[in-house]
């Protein structure tokens, strides 16, 4: 399957060669009458403590059928005032949310500015410490609806905005946020140096694609750089190629590049399979947050620990870069729909790995994915799409993750490389910087695949209800037609599942032969082989290439 991804990635650059630029991302997922365009947010930073000040532009249109009110979520901090196109106007807050009304007489399509001015300390999203040095810091850390704590935003996946950053803090931390960086300028200190002012810098930073607002960070410290470029060039989509570079505490830089050193392979391996990197720059951060990793557009944050301890490994840089491409450029439009991301990222970090060591990794990787599904309660209780689950924490799950993987494993199997992929790089085409639910990939692998309405009922059975396939087995040799009799029978604890097995048989001469055989949906099936044999095979192997989610056993 290697050499197979090598020649599907290679068709895939020609065709990125030949298109545009441009994007014309489908409307938002979020409110049905508001639609954000754009966040300004502007921040005064302490020196110590957790206070923070803040004015928030909102950039908003009203879509079909207007909309009277926009409702911005902020949890825990004071408003100040609030301007609607420059104007004061009196607001509804109640203890999640500020109702601003919109003026009459817009029609559809007509674009309003809310600035709300806002502070006071903070409790989450924003993470702020000192650490056993007395060094003062501050890293953004919403997933999945914790922006609000510090934030007025439209909290959803599902309406996604460009970003921009101006931060006031201490000279002695270094701001860092999505996008481009447009300005860092010494300010002077509204006290006096005798009276204990300390010099302070303005920093902007600017996001000009649109980003779901969980992404939506700055990161505020002592914070050494250490530039990855020199290595690969791999492609954005505009002019120029993929600038990387990592942030750490000054005390961590001796562990650089170390592990990032793969990074230009692990960005140029994406976009050659699923297009070109949607966004200005890939910064790597050592960071605060309550992930291993939090794949934050263009500015990935890690644990800090791994790094402290020296095991910070590839998998997890492969898996949150996977993100930028589905996750961040393509967000799942609800939560339910979380392995749009969650699986995705999972999925293409083992396709990393078996890009650097061969298949062997890939069948390894699955092995020890699909032992945790069949391990997993979750799994055997909920199905991966899940729009019943309101707490989203949960949704980091065996699900959204492991299982999230081995569906787009068994449709690559299913598929074929080329239909794959083709089908991978037009849902990402289609949906970057924009928001997609699991039907929207469906009909885009349908589309490549020329499997039009007839992928229905493999989503279904994978994502729509909970389970694996569970499988005991046995097989006999029938002398009178020389071929293996195989008996295939589904536990009762799921509905019976529909898959392609590939047996491998293999021969008194040691010769291996394969064939692969359709399962139904029924409770036992009794098939014969189509392979014609010299005599009773030494040994019959079901699932030889770690293909198919289920558990096996014999009688």
């Amino acid at each position: 399957m290697r050499t197979l991804i090598a020649l599907a990635a290679a068709a895939l650059l020609a065709a990125d060669a030949r298109a545009q630029t441009t994007f014309s991302p489908p409307p938002p997922r979020g409110s049905p009458a508001i639609d954000v365009l754009d966040y300004e947010f502007t921040l005064d930073l302490p020196d110590s403590g957790a206070s923070i000040e803040g004015r928030t532009v909102v950039t908003i249109r009203r879509l079909s059928g207007g909309a009277d009110s926009l409702w911005l979520d902020l949890l825990g901090l004071r408003v100040d005032s609030v301007l609607v196109d420059g104007r004061p106007t009196a607001v509804t807050r109640d203890s999640a949310r500020i109702g601003v009304p919109l003026p009459g007489g817009g029609g559809s399509g007509d674009v309003l500015k809310v600035a709300v001015r806002y502070g006071g300390p903070v409790s989450d999203g924003l993470i702020i410490r000192t650490d056993s040095l007395g060094r003062w810091s501050a890293f953004g850390d919403n997933w999945p609806q914790r922006a609000r704590h510090w934030l007025p935003t439209v909290d959803v996946p599902g309406d996604k905005a460009t970003v921009s950053w101006i931060v006031r803090a201490p000279s002695g931390r270094r701001v860092v946020a999505n996008g481009e960086l447009e300005e860092e300028t010494p300010i002077a200190s509204q006290r006096p140096p005798s009276a204990g002012g300390p010099a302070r810098t303005l920093t902007r930073w600017r996001e000009s694609r649109p980003i779901p607002v969980y992404t939506m960070v700055i990161a505020v410290g002592t914070l050494a750089y250490v530039s990855l470029d020199g290595g690969l060039c791999a492609p954005m989509d505009r002019p120029g190629c993929v600038r990387q570079g990592v942030y750490v505490f000054p005390e961590d830089r001796a562990f650089l590049p170390g592990p990032f050193a793969r990074s230009a392979d692990i960005v140029g391996f994406f976009t050659s399979v699923v297009g070109a990197f949607p966004y200005e720059k890939l910064a790597h951060l050592e960071s605060s947050t309550r992930f291993g990793g939090m794949e934050n557009s263009s500015a990935i944050f890690y644990a800090d620990r791994p790094f402290r301890q020296r095991t910070m490994g590839p998998g997890v840089i492969a898996h949150e870069t996977a993100h930028q491409w589905f996750g961040d450029a393509v967000t799942e439009a609800s939560w339910g729909h979380l392995w749009l991301s969650e699986g995705f990222a999972s999925y293409f970090e083992q396709l990393w790995w078996q890009h650097v060591s061969g298949d062997s990794a890939i069948r390894r990787g699955m092995a020890e994915l699909r032992r945790e599904i069949i391990a997993s309660p979750v799994t055997a209780a909920r199905p991966v799409i899940d729009t019943a689950e309101t707490n989203y924490l949960a949704l980091l799950n065996s699900n959204s993750y492991q299982k999230g993987a081995w569906t787009l494993h068994m449709l690559r199997t299913m598929l074929g490389d080329s239909a794959f992929f083709r089908g991978i790089r037009g849902y990402y085409t289609r949906y970057r910087h924009s928001t997609a639910v699991t039907d929207d990939l469906m009909r885009e692998l349908e589309r490549a695949s020329g499997r039009r309405r007839k992928l229905g009922w493999f989503f279904d059975q994978w994502l729509r209800r909970p389970g694996v396939a569970e499988l005991t087995t046995q097989w006999r040799y029938d002398p009178a037609t020389h071929r293996v009799v195989l008996e295939v029978e589904q536990g009762a604890r799921f509905a019976p599942y529909r898959f392609p097995l590939v047996v491998a048989l293999t021969e008194r001469n040691g010769a291996v032969r394969r064939t692969t055989v359709e399962i139904g949906a029924a409770r036992m099936q009794r098939i014969t082989l189509p392979i014609v044999l010299t005599g009773a095979p030494q040994s019959v192997v079901l699932d030889p290439d770690v293909q198919l989610l289920a558990s096996f056993a014999t009688r």
